[in-house]
């Protein structure tokens, strides 16, 4: 069982690669189950929309999730209503639209748990993410309740997912970290068994800032004058990783960095 996960995927020129080169990816690396985050892949660089999310759909995606942005294409609030696939933050504030974690099924038939989670420091206001995950592990197990799990951390610090990770080590196939849009070289089985991941990074155009451009990025940060962010749209990199998964208990036996494209190691 091999799960593939992309991280943010940022703007046009994100989606214009995860398009051109994922179909082919799954085929070369025999990918079983396909996860991106998707809440920076208008062509703004915030938020998602629903046609961009059926195009992820039909050429693999399995799921997708989100983070700080998903509710910036107000169309969202009622497309993540009807579409189960997409994902938001389970600890958001209570009755927000939408699910944080829902159980797929992979091409070769098994139960795929995924969970999205968003941190508390240095975010935009949502419940506590350790008490949630806390309740969440009260209901739902590893073997029992699905055969494999995955978590998306969407947070800004690495301490806050480092410790996520360790609170999941044994119970969950994949932590993995999401929106600084820069991928870390920390990949590894944790202690217990679960693959974990800092951050995935992005797919989007890395001459940039954070997938951003990068001109009109040092003029806001310089107090010059500027637009509102806009995403750049040189040639984008992909950037993810590979979980090879252990049927028998649902953990990870190998994790690898993925990265494919753009101004990045090409692999």
């Amino acid at each position: 069982m091999r799960i593939f996960f992309l991280g943010d995927i940022v703007g046009r020129s994100g989606c214009n690669a995860v398009k051109k080169y994922l179909p082919g990816i799954i085929k070369e690396k025999k990918i079983d189950f396909v996860i991106v985050n998707g809440e920076n892949a208008a062509d703004s660089g915030v938020g998602i929309t629903e046609n961009i999310a059926n195009d992820f759909f039909k050429i693999g995606v399995d799921v997708i999730t989100t983070g700080n942005h998903v509710w910036d294409q107000k169309e969202t609030i009622e497309h993540i209503e009807r579409e189960t696939r997409l994902l938001r933050p389970e600890n958001l504030i209570k009755n927000s639209p939408g699910k944080g974690f829902g159980i797929f099924h992979s091409k070769n038939g098994f139960r795929i748990a995924v969970l999205n989670l968003m941190g508390n420091i240095f975010m935009k206001k949502c419940d506590n993410v350790f008490e949630a995950a806390k309740n969440f592990l009260e209901r739902n197990f590893i073997k029992k309740d699905y055969d494999f799990l995955v978590v998306d951390f969407h947070g800004e610090i690495t301490s806050e997912k480092m410790a996520m990770g360790h609170f999941f080590d044994g119970k969950a196939t994949l932590v993995v970290g999401t929106h600084t849009h820069v991928p870390t070289n920390d990949a590894r089985i944790l202690n217990k068994g679960t693959a974990y991941l800092t951050d995935a990074g992005m797919c989007g155009d890395y001459d940039s800032v954070i997938g951003m451009n990068k001109e009109n990025s040092l003029n806001r940060f310089l107090k010059k004058e500027s637009q509102k962010h806009f995403a750049s749209e040189g040639e984008a990199s992909l950037c993810g990783a590979i979980v090879d998964c252990i049927t028998e208990n649902g953990l990870a036996k190998k994790i690898e960095y993925f990265i494919r494209g753009g101004t990045l190691k090409n692999l």
